[in-house]
């Protein structure tokens, strides 16, 4: 009889009651989570996933009952139709923290939905800033009734992040302080000095963030001090120029004095634009709290445009969608982009228990460990103290240095693109993030030096070989040798594309596209890496979702027809101007993070020959950035190739990610060879939102590139049109695009 009860029950179950498919969807994006997490947490692809959202097929045995025990979950945390609570709270329920709504609107006290049941921690997190209304404009005070002070510990049912990962302080009148959270969330801020701050964020404020691996470690509470909020707290709102130029405030600071004090502690790097404020660690509790202070412009205008300058409200939104979507930014968008680097994969993980039961630390396959690495002699950048031997004012040659670098590259306009009338530049969707996925790099281990190496593309590292007899004229596209005017093509082994002459030192996806174009190599000698693995695999999905994600949330979605595409790219900032700046934010994490792998000395005190701060980091590693350039460039090189040999299109700029082509047209469908199903050339440029893709960068007349060729020929200055075509501006700075 049991039996026929376990056969009831589990047909009960393959029936498990859903909620409609696009209340599915707002439950999941309510709660921040991708289809991916979904996906892989029920063990189905992500598009069966989104058939389920979209209505177009339903849930099966045996994933319909977790996943309707997941959407139950989601619908107690975050109901359909919240009701107004008027000054009571239900019994056994954490207190509610009051949800801001837009300003403009009719004042309306909404509690945020608190489970009757404690749930798990990552369960308890606050909705994505995204679902929450955009804050009113110059609502710097809303009338919205605030949460009452979080003055007692967090309880399990709120979770210990109830109130987000990171508060935006400002200061109104002599005494009120109002911290500005994520999802409209407001709390008043009872702490009258900074040490108290401190205190208060770490023991009531519920601020924080999951950590983003099982070995890793929780997020720390970020603090965004506005300029009335810093005055506050005893800080200057800006900067002088000295201090400026120290990045910090001097010792002698009477901020600074509470602080020790009270017994914290700040970083090598001081108090200043970004600050992290510390006491060692105690009984395995970590008390850390980072500071971020815009007016000591801690945004740069070029991650995150005029950011510094929103309302609260609305910078707590732009941080929160790129702290829930990539992580709490702990300093610029390099820093962060680095450090998300090792959140993704820690250095080490707790070992198995030993024979008393206690679990120690200890190394973590497949990251980069805790000691930090001399790189290989052609590897190492100019002043390094592997370098200390040589003379003071020796240049290196391509024979002594590794030097991968974006290409910087430009020709003349040939006869007959000067009757073309445009000229259209397509710009490749976070190329270095889409290089950094699926590269072998090096791990925890030095480079080993080889003399006369058989060449091998699976292991990485640095070749000194010779590729000068590479012919671009005759070379294998899709393993069939073509032939090409290889004189309008970049090389693709130099950022400046011209023909390398003899040997020289280049990473393992550079010699390897030189095999792939049909030449053999002979390496001379290598440094090449006995312990390897896909490092940044993770950090490049973690990117590749949030960049994706902000973009279809700014109507820009995947899978769009080209033209499609290139109709939602048109003004898609517009759309929600707050969330363009996180994508600018995404995009210069990818390319500010690569290139903190490689981070130069800083400081007048600095002598050539000497270690800098950076070298004792795990992740200074320049042959990883070798290795994600060497792979772009490729990537770039291989994508005009097969243009090129489909159509006889050649590009006539090329500046790091951005080509530019003449064409009868100003589309880059003028370019790109579209049928009526949507296909184009294998292996080519595509245009959509997705990394490695296309985009329209700009489009210029003719008649405009050839006078500034002129006009930079006449003045001795590098005529590249790519570096201008998107404004036309020849004095435009670049914009890390």
């Amino acid at each position: 009889m049991s039996e026929l009860f376990d056969a009831i029950d589990a047909l009960v179950a393959s029936r498990s009651p859903l909620p409609p498919p696009a209340e599915r969807k707002r439950l999941r994006q309510a709660h921040g989570l991708t289809l991916e997490e979904v996906a892989t947490t029920l063990d189905v692809r992500r598009a069966t996933v989104g058939a389920w959202e979209s209505g177009r097929t339903e849930p099966r045995p045996p994933q319909r009952e977790p996943y309707a025990h997941l959407l139950k979950q989601l619908a107690r945390l975050y109901p359909s139709s919240p009701t107004a609570v008027e000054g009571s709270t239900p019994a056994a329920t954490a207190p509610p923290a009051v949800v801001e709504v837009a300003p403009s609107a009719p004042v309306v006290a909404v509690a945020a939905p608190v489970p009757a049941s404690p749930v798990p921690a990552s369960a308890a997190t606050p909705p994505s800033p995204t679902a929450a209304p955009r804050p009113a404009r110059g609502s710097r005070r809303p009338g919205a009734p605030r949460a009452a002070a979080a003055s007692s510990p967090a309880s399990a049912g709120s979770g210990v992040y109830a109130h987000g990962p990171l508060l935006v302080l400002d200061a109104h009148g002599e005494q009120q302080v109002t911290g500005y959270g994520t999802g409209g969330l407001l709390l008043d801020v009872p702490a009258r000095s900074l040490p108290a701050l401190v205190e208060w964020a770490l023991a009531e404020a519920r601020v924080g963030a999951q950590k983003l691996h099982a070995s890793g470690k929780d997020a720390d509470p970020l603090l965004v001090l506005t300029a009335a909020a810093s005055e506050r707290y005893g800080l200057p709102a800006a900067l002088s120029d000295t201090e400026r130029s120290a990045g910090r405030l001097p010792e002698g600071h009477k901020v600074i004095k509470l602080l020790e004090r009270a017994g914290w502690k700040l970083t090598r790097r001081g108090l200043g634009p970004w600050a992290r404020i510390y006491r060692p660690v105690t009984g395995g509790r970590r008390q850390c709290v980072q500071l971020c202070i815009p007016s000591w412009n801690a945004l740069d205008d070029r991650s995150w445009g005029h950011a510094a300058t929103l309302e609260p409200a609305e910078l707590a939104r732009v941080l929160g969608v790129y702290a829930h979507r990539v992580m709490t930014p702990v300093g610029s968008s390099a820093v962060s982009g680095l450090e998300l680097m090792t959140a993704l994969n820690p250095p080490t993980r707790a070992s198995e228990p030993d024979q008393d039961g206690k679990r120690h630390s200890e190394h973590r396959p497949g990251s980069l460990g805790t000691q930090a690495l001399d790189p290989a002699p052609c590897e190492a950048v100019d002043g390094h103290p592997v370098l200390a031997h040589l003379p003071r004012f020796h240049i290196r040659g391509p024979q002594e240095r590794l030097f991968e670098e974006a290409y910087d590259w430009a020709r003349d306009l040939t006869d007959t693109e000067c009757m073309q009338p445009h000229l259209v530049g397509i710009d490749v969707n976070l190329a270095f993030g889409a290089a950094a996925n699926g590269a072998v790099v090096g791990l925890d281990a030095p480079p080993e030096h080889v003399t006369r190496p058989v060449f091998d593309p699976a292991v990485p590292g640095s070749w000194l070989v010779d590729l000068s007899h590479v012919d671009l004229s005759r070379v294998k596209v899709a393993k069939q040798w073509r032939d090409l005017e290889g004189g309008l093509l970049p090389s693709p082994f130099t950022p400046t594309g011209e023909q390398p002459e003899g040997p020289a030192w280049y990473a393992t996806p550079t010699v390897a596209y030189a095999v792939e174009l049909g030449y053999d190599v002979t390496p001379v000698e290598a440094w090449v890496r006995p312990r390897s693995g896909r490092f940044l695999d993770g950090w490049y999905k973690r990117l590749r979702d949030a960049y994706v994600a902000t973009m279809a949330d700014l109507g820009v979605a995947e899978k769009l027809s080209p033209g499609g595409f290139l109709a939602a790219m048109d003004g898609y900032k517009g759309r929600d101007p707050e969330l363009g700046m996180v994508v600018d934010a995404v995009k210069m994490t990818v390319k500010g993070g690569i290139g903190k792998l490689q981070e130069k000395a800083r400081g007048g005190g600095w002598v050539p020959g000497q270690a800098w701060p950076a070298l004792a980091r795990p992740t200074w590693r320049p042959d990883i950035r070798a290795a994600v350039i060497s792979r772009a460039r490729i990537n770039m090189h291989r994508k005009m190739v097969a243009l090129a040999a489909a159509t006889g299109r050649y590009p006539v700029a090329v500046l790091s990610d951005c080509a530019v082509y003449t064409a009868d047209g100003p589309s880059p469908l003028d370019v790109l060879p579209y049928d009526q199903d949507g296909k184009t050339v294998p292996g080519s440029f595509r245009l959509g939102v997705s990394p490695g893709m296309v985009k329209h960068e700009g489009t210029q007349d003719v008649l405009w590139g050839v006078g500034v060729l002129e006009q930079l020929t006449a003045e001795g200055r590098v005529a590249n049109l790519a570096r201008y075509i998107k404004t036309g501006e020849v004095t435009a700075r670049d914009t890390g695009e």
